[in-house]
This record gives structure tokens, sequence and C-alpha cells, in this order.
């Protein structure tokens, strides 16, 4: 990929018949440009820590709203003060550009 625009400026695609899922450097490139994703397989997780039970609450019903926007559902594993996300494109079974347009957002709706 060439575009070099800020991730959250991009929208997801519906993944079509034939797609792949990133080449491992296509997905290296794009791991450094958010911070605290990690890879995992053919997945991306983070773990946002929270000061309390309400603010993880209200960070899950946030990324909610930006999956339902973006038509991309990550896994989440909440608890009292984190929540772990994490987002991988069932359809290629791997990781696409929707992955990291999405964890972009995520960062986007705190300062960290």
């Amino acid at each position: 990929m060439s575009d070099t625009r800020d991730l959250t400026q991009l929208s997801c695609q519906a993944c079509k018949e034939g797609d792949s899922a990133l080449a491992q450097s296509e997905v290296d490139r794009l791991l450094r440009q958010l911070s605290g994703w990690m890879q995992t397989d053919n997945a991306i997780v983070k773990t946002y820590p929270f000061k309390n039970y309400y603010q993880t609450l209200a960070f899950v019903n946030a990324s909610a709203w930006i999956s339902h926007r973006e038509d991309h559902h990550p896994d989440l594993n909440v608890g009292f003060k984190q929540c772990k996300v994490t987002y991988t494109t069932h359809a290629v079974k791997g990781l696409t550009l929707n992955d990291f347009i999405c964890a972009s957002k995520l960062d986007n709706l705190l300062d960290f």
C-alpha cells in the first residue's frame, strides 16, 4: 500500500472474493504507525488500561460505535480496569488494512 494518510482518515472496505491477507512486510509497516499494538499469529492485539470499570465500559461502548460505522468488529475481553482488543479479518484468515484502520480509530479515542 502506498497510501501514507493517517489511518484514522481511512474507511474500512468490504472484503471481496479473492482478497488475501496483507504480506508480513506490510503488516510490519502498518504496526509501526500504531502505539502499543502487537501481532499475535493472524491478529493484532492491544490491552487498554483504565482507572475504573466505568471508563472501561465507556471505551467498550465507543468502540462498538466505531465498529458499527466501519462494519468491522474486534474481539473484546473486558475486565474491571482493562479491555483487550483483538482485530483480525476472518474472511481472509489474517490481517487486512481494515484491522489497522479500526485499531487507529480506537487509539484516537484516548490520549495515551
